[in-house]
């Protein structure tokens, strides 16, 4: 299976993840940031853990693109902020785009389902509204227009389970150890999903 880990500069949490499953399976896997530049090396603190378990550090940052996506079979980001920015950009992808742990720990994913049409409603609603108005609507009566979507949002985002993964970006090194083991724990279980689905 080809597996693409995905966080912001691709320098810290999905290089991590990249190592570990690299290491532990057979998979096929990159990873990739939503603001990465390309080329950046590791950061420091993601150097040393990976050095610390005698994983893999030769790496190098890489902006994620259409063709990576188009790449994997299984595309997985370290928030619910990545997965939101993925499945925005790339919606013919929205099936294969999950957190890493929500991809893992299987819950019910009626919440999201809900929270995805919330979007949509507010976006036609806004449409709509700037259409019939000729675009004369100041962004305080908009809001006041769009109200209702808004609070169905904000509930629903309030409902949804803390699916990310926190970013030791720029933290010490007990920062990036706890990151590691986060990390080390989905990807246990990720494997172990995996294998089960193949049986």
């Amino acid at each position: 299976m080809n597996i693409l880990f995905v966080c912001t500069g691709n320098t810290c949490r999905s290089p991590m993840a990249k190592a570990l499953l690299k290491e532990k399976s057979d998979h096929n896997v990159k990873s990739a940031g939503i603001s990465a530049r390309n080329g950046d090396p590791l950061s420091t603190g993601a150097i040393h853990v990976l050095s610390d378990h005698s994983l893999d550090t030769q790496d190098e940052a890489k902006l994620v693109d259409n063709e990576l996506v188009s790449w994997a079979d299984l595309v997985l980001t370290m928030t619910t902020q990545h997965k939101q920015i993925l499945t925005i950009k790339f919606p013919k992808a929205f099936e294969k785009i999950f957190t890493l742990k929500e991809y893992t720990i299987d819950e019910d994913q009626s919440t999201w389902e809900q929270l995805k049409q919330a979007y949509l409603n507010l976006e036609e609603k806004r449409v709509i509204v700037l259409e019939e108005t000729g675009q004369q609507q100041t962004e305080q009566q908009l809001r006041a227009f769009l109200r209702e979507e808004q609070d169905e949002i904000e509930r629903l985002e309030a409902e949804m389970p803390n699916y990310d993964i926190k970013d030791p970006f720029g933290g010490d090194k007990t920062a990036y150890q706890e990151t590691f083991k986060e990390i080390e724990k989905y990807i246990e279980l990720l494997i172990e999903k995996l294998e089960n689905r193949d049986k």
